[in-house]
């Protein structure tokens, strides 16, 4: 079994206030849980107006299958998050 984990910052310069950039975070989450059969919540930036760092999981019989996942998901959200961009990423994939 592969766990993959990917843990992505996204700054959102458009965000005025902590309710626009909840509006962002949720959209991003909702699309990639839809999307994707991988686990996503907002690890991280909490309090921060224009930044939030989501953390993304996902299971595998293989580790080439899970870093792929992770790929997609990493290149959805950089093509579809039009009020901000992903500013760093990490992938981690732990073998148990």
């Amino acid at each position: 079994m592969v766990i993959g984990v990917t843990r992505f910052a996204i700054e959102i310069p458009s965000a005025r206030s902590l309710k626009e950039k909840r509006k962002v975070v949720k959209s991003v989450i909702d699309q990639v849980k839809h999307r994707f059969n991988v686990a996503i919540a907002e690890v991280d930036g909490h309090a921060q107006w224009q930044f939030a760092e989501l953390g993304v999981a996902c299971v595998s019989t293989s580790a080439q299958h899970a870093d792929e996942m992770l790929r997609h998901v990493l290149q959805y959200v950089e093509e579809h998050l039009a009020e901000g961009y992903v500013v760093d990423y990490r992938t981690e994939l732990i073998h148990l």
